[in-house]
């Protein structure tokens, strides 16, 4: 009978592996455009191309950020910290990690990208190395938050950005003692004491961001009802 017929067995067999890949692939990026973030949600839906876009415009702003420096001794205050948790609040763990990662590529291979213009695997590997190397860390860890809920309220959304930055600078405190051969006490003023006012301002103003972000998309939608 043609029901017993092999091959037909054999269509059916693949038709039904095709159809599981088919399913499980769906799920996949179900779970990967969810709109569990600002952006996600003002891109829906957030797709591949969209989100590589993303990744590089973000990593850019990152390379922009660095080039707002006020010298105020060894280490510099740059604007990159608030990129930095910005990127991850918005973006979201995975997407904000890799915009991180794509801008310290960027920057050690030659293009002009860390602070004050300068670039290359030197500099990543200076004395302030360490807080660059520990923005792919920051972004993620402030995204995590953010994909559960963090950045729907100020106060939540400071917060998750408060222990972004605390990795930024426990990292550059660590890595510049080593580095330097400097004490840690010594380290730790020069590193972390003297830029706590300047990232509590950055972190009150990036956290505003969010909340007010997603006021907006709410207000959008109800808008197009």
């Amino acid at each position: 009978m043609i029901a017993d017929d092999p091959r037909n067995l054999e269509l059916e067999t693949r038709n039904s592996e095709l159809v599981t890949q088919h399913s499980e692939l769906e799920t996949m990026h179900a779970a990967y455009a969810k709109p569990d973030t600002l952006i996600a949600a003002a891109l829906a839906p957030l797709d591949w191309t969209r989100a590589v876009s993303v990744v590089v415009a973000f990593s850019l702003l990152a390379a922009l950020a660095a080039q707002i420096v006020i010298p105020i001794g060894l280490v510099p205050i740059t604007g990159q910290t608030f990129a930095v948790l910005l990127t991850g609040a918005l973006l979201g763990s995975r997407l904000g990690a890799m915009a991180m990662t794509v801008y310290l590529i960027e920057g050690a291979s030659g293009l002009p990208f860390f602070y004050g213009g300068t670039s290359g695997i030197p500099h990543l590997l200076g004395p302030t190395g360490g807080y660059l190397i520990a923005f792919p860390a920051a972004a993620f860890i402030t995204g995590a938050f953010t994909e559960h809920g963090w950045d729907k309220r100020f106060l939540t959304a400071a917060g998750s950005m408060a222990i972004g930055s605390a990795v930024i600078m426990l990292s550059g405190w660590a890595w510049f003692a080593i580095i330097t051969k400097t004490p840690l006490p010594a380290a730790f003023q020069l590193t972390v004491l003297q830029f706590i006012p300047g990232d509590v301002i950055k972190i009150l103003l990036a956290a505003a961001v969010l909340p007010s972000g997603w006021a907006l998309l709410r207000r959008r939608a109800s808008q197009e009802k």
